[in-house]
């Protein structure tokens, strides 16, 4: 007797293909590194202090023991919040996949930085910075895209309203 084939739910792979969700993790990563790199560069002009691809690839500079660490926190949170939360909102356009991306793109921040500096970060401030910055991106892009779904549904409903008045017996 021949073997039965499962069929596949209709749309299953090309809803997610691979290569598409690899080159989404990469723009989003690129976004990442260069709002860090602008933030970072930005702030350290300003604060006068020596700028290096330690403050982005390396975990050090996030303490909590002094201010310039605080204020490398608020620049991580800014940008794997905000700038991340707004890139995925463009890319992904589905909420149900922001707390997929957006912590793949903290992951894949956390192998960076222990690869770079060849320790795993052992900071707790580094930890809570990533962990709030994750927070506010996956917040924030759910939000947003929530937002314009309930906005869109109000367009349409509003149109199919102005329909039934035009013309009240088509339906």
């Amino acid at each position: 007797m021949p073997r039965r084939r499962r069929l596949r739910r209709p749309g299953a792979l090309t809803e997610l293909p691979p290569l598409r969700i690899v080159t989404q993790i990469a723009a989003l990563q690129s976004v990442y590194y260069s709002a860090a790199f602008l933030l970072t560069l930005f702030t350290s002009i300003v604060a006068g202090t020596k700028f290096g691809f330690d403050l982005i690839f390396g975990w050090e500079a996030v303490r909590g023991d002094t201010t310039q660490g605080w204020l490398m926190a608020f620049v991580w949170v800014l940008t794997g919040g905000l700038c991340l939360g707004a890139a995925i909102v463009m890319l992904v356009t589905r909420s149900k996949l922001v707390p997929d991306f957006a912590l793949t793109a903290h992951f894949v921040h956390l192998a960076i930085c222990t690869f770079y500096t060849g320790f795993l970060p052992r900071n707790a401030m580094w930890w809570g910075t990533m962990g709030v910055s994750a927070g506010v991106a996956v917040g924030l892009g759910v939000w947003a895209l929530l937002s314009l779904i309930v906005e869109s549904s109000k367009a349409v409903v509003a149109r199919s309203e102005r329909i039934t008045r035009t013309f009240p017996n088509a339906f």
